[in-house]
């Protein structure tokens, strides 16, 4: 199939708009709770809460946990739907864990696009006093973990079925 194909059929897969705005969903919730406290520090999430050199951040869970989902993991999953339409078969093993870190790494690499782009226009988060979006000193991390979040999918999909059976179970028993 023609890439230009590949991708109109990628962009029609139920599974890559799940994935894309269920990622992007969870990617705004910690946004969503510092506009609704006023607060840049989300407790829980910002371990161990201070900037090593400028590499770590302070919020690392919060980034490991959303970035696992959204650009990441969203980008695996649209990567390895576009390859299986271009090569018009199921990818499985190497080929679909290359599909997935091409997919997680180009998303991650437009998203970085547009956070320095947002960065350099300056929005204040809730508070005032900080940039909304990402300084360039985390797009590092970044590139890291999307390598990671191609593991995502196949940890969501473990869970899954393991919610399913245990809800089985109970229905049986009941």
């Amino acid at each position: 199939m023609r890439s230009a194909d590949a991708f109109v059929a990628t962009l029609r897969s139920r599974r890559f708009w799940v994935w894309e705005l269920g990622g992007a969903f969870i990617y705004a919730l910690p946004v969503l709770v510092r506009y609704a406290t006023g607060s840049n520090e989300i407790p829980i999430l910002n371990f161990p809460g201070f900037w090593i050199e400028h590499l770590i951040p302070g919020n690392m869970l919060e980034k490991v946990l959303v970035n696992a989902f959204f650009p990441g993991g969203a980008g695996a999953v649209a990567g390895m739907i576009f390859a299986g339409y271009y090569r018009a078969e199921v990818l499985a093993g190497r080929k679909l864990y290359v599909a997935r870190l091409g997919g997680a790494l180009g998303q991650t690499g437009l998203w970085s696009l547009f956070q320095l782009l947002g960065y350099s226009l300056m929005i204040s988060g809730p508070g005032g006093g900080w940039n909304l979006f990402e300084s360039v000193f985390v797009y590092p991390i970044n590139f890291v973990l999307a390598t990671l979040s191609i593991f995502t999918p196949d940890v969501v999909c473990y869970l899954g079925r393991g919610i399913d059976r245990i809800r089985r179970q109970n229905s049986k028993n009941n």
